[in-house]
C-alpha cells in the first residue's frame, strides 16, 4: 500500500499497515508525532477507518475536542493497529480500482417551488450510483 502524501522516511526497515477506526461519535485528529523526521495527522469522522503505513515504534494520539481545543484523550502503539496481509489485500484492490472515480451530472426538480418558476437542481453522483 503506498501512502503518497506524508510516506513513512526511507531509512525505517520495518513498516506495516496499520488501521485505526473511531468508534465515537465525534470527529478526531489521528497524529503520528513520535518518529523523527515524519509527522502524520488526519482528521478521522465518526464510524471510519483510518488505514496507514507507520514505522515499528510509532504511536497514534487520538486528540478529541470541541470547536478551537482539542485534548489528546489517547495513545495506542501502532503495533497493536497492524494488519494481517489478509486484511490489507481488499484495501489496495479497493484502492486501485477507485483512484479516480468518475461522475456523471443528473437533474432533480425541487419537490415544491417556492414561486411559480420552474427551477432545476444539478447535482454529480458517482456512476455506480447512476446505473
Amino acid at each position: 500500500m503506498s501512502q503518497v502524501i506524508d510516506s513513512v522516511p526511507a531509512n525505517f526497515s520495518e513498516v506495516f499497515v496499520c488501521c485505526y477506526v473511531n468508534a465515537s461519535s465525534k470527529i478526531q485528529i489521528a497524529r503520528v508525532t513520535n518518529i523523527a523526521n515524519w509527522y502524520f495527522e488526519r482528521v478521522v469522522f465518526p464510524g471510519q477507518h483510518l488505514v496507514f503505513e507507520a514505522p515499528a515504534g510509532a504511536l497514534l494520539e487520538i486528540h478529541c475536542g470541541m470547536m478551537a481545543s482539542a485534548i489528546l484523550s489517547d495513545t495506542i502503539p501502532c503495533d497493536r493497529l497492524r494488519m494481517s496481509k489478509e486484511e490489507v489485500l481488499p484495501f489496495e484492490l479497493s484502492v486501485q480500482q477507485s483512484e479516480t472515480p468518475a461522475f456523471v451530472e443528473r437533474e432533480a426538480e425541487p419537490a415544491s417551488s417556492p414561486s411559480n418558476e420552474s427551477s432545476v437542481v444539478k447535482f454529480m453522483v458517482p456512476t455506480s450510483v447512476a446505473s
